[in-house]
């Protein structure tokens, strides 16, 4: 950093150590260290005061420890980093001035440097709140569009049903898949959020998985002619159960496994005879390779958020020291819709 820039206190959520099972608060800690506001002279990086954090379950992978090149872990000491919305203070790229706001990875802290400005987009759209930039039109809404539209390919009248359907990428399908004239049905794991999904986000019908001890039976109940599309965003169980269920050319949407991200040993799936004589079509997908497609998804998503025909639910934790409760309480099914920590208010 330039000598002479203004140094201030920075509070930081700093990760200790490389877990196994269930994440815990204490693999966490809160700590204050300090950062200069002015970048550094000839450099293209880019400082940032930081707004709104995202919980999302894919930083539990980052929290173990892999050999794997294409794979970045979380060091040991050093803050978490996720996505989030920010406010620039001081920049070295061209692309970016002081006052701009962007979305895009940064460090859990009050303060970040971006030294790779790539990874964060400007933000041009503010008649709609900043903390959404996290969820419906950050990385869960275009997961969402891209999965269901580009991945699935819907077509009207179809029977969809998504796993996680109240979570940060599940209640947009959902609801995607509605203005599409498709019938659909979500999966929760509590009555609360089975009641949000059918009178809030319009779902046809939903059930608590928890309450279901045989999946199967549950997703012939609801579909009794079999699934068109299904949203995968918990793997294991249900998804052994959905392969029964699913019809004849048949897509599934594979974006996240939630129910084995904490496991030692991951459950084995035994169904998958059905995806020959079904010749169903099970698709993996990383958002990443549709960043180029974000502003045609902004052209599809802002309309429907300004005229209201979507609805999108947060979970907002207050303050930096309670972003490890909110990151950990995914993974427990505690939050109602996108879990988002608010770091500063502007």
């Amino acid at each position: 950093m330039a000598s002479g820039g203004e140094v201030i206190s920075n509070k930081q959520v700093i990760f200790k150590q490389f877990v196994e099972g269930f994440p815990k608060e204490s693999d966490m800690a809160v700590k204050t260290s300090s950062i200069s506001l002015k970048v550094e002279e000839g450099s293209n990086a880019v400082v940032v005061k930081n707004l709104y954090l995202s919980c999302d379950p894919r930083m539990r992978f980052r929290m173990k420890h892999s050999k794997d090149p294409g794979f970045v872990s979380f060091q040991p000491s050093s803050p978490l980093e996720g996505f989030g919305v920010a406010k620039v203070v001081d920049s070295g790229h061209p692309e970016f001035k002081k006052g701009d706001l962007v979305w895009g990875t940064v460090g859990w802290e009050e303060y970040s440097v971006i030294k790779n400005p790539e990874s964060i987009f400007k933000i041009h759209h503010t008649d709609v709140p900043l903390s959404y930039y996290t969820g419906i039109l950050g990385m869960p809404g275009l997961t969402a569009w891209a999965g269901f539209y580009e991945v699935c390919a819907p077509k009207k009248g179809e029977y969809v049903y998504i796993s996680a359907a109240s979570g940060a990428v599940g209640q947009l399908v959902g609801q995607f898949a509605k203005l599409m004239g498709c019938y659909v049905v979500g999966s929760a794991g509590s009555k609360e959020k089975v009641e949000i999904l059918k009178n809030k986000l319009g779902f046809d019908d939903a059930f608590n998985y928890k309450e279901e001890h045989d999946l199967d039976a549950a997703l012939k109940r609801c579909f009794p002619e079999g699934i068109d599309i299904y949203f995968d965003n918990v793997g294991g169980r249900m998804l052994d159960a959905v392969l029964l269920n699913m019809r004849v050319q048949g897509r599934i949407a594979v974006c996240g496994m939630i129910s084995q991200y904490n496991l030692g040993q991951p459950e084995g799936v035994c169904n998958l005879m059905n995806i020959v004589y079904k010749r169903i079509h099970m698709i993996g997908f990383i958002v990443f390779d549709y960043f180029p497609q974000y502003s045609k998804f902004l052209e599809v998503v802002l309309p429907l958020i300004r005229e209201e025909k979507i609805v999108y639910l947060e979970d907002i934790a207050e303050g930096l020291e309670n972003a490890p409760a909110a990151l950990v309480g995914l993974f427990t099914g505690r939050n109602i819709g996108k879990q988002v920590v608010v770091v500063a208010r502007e």
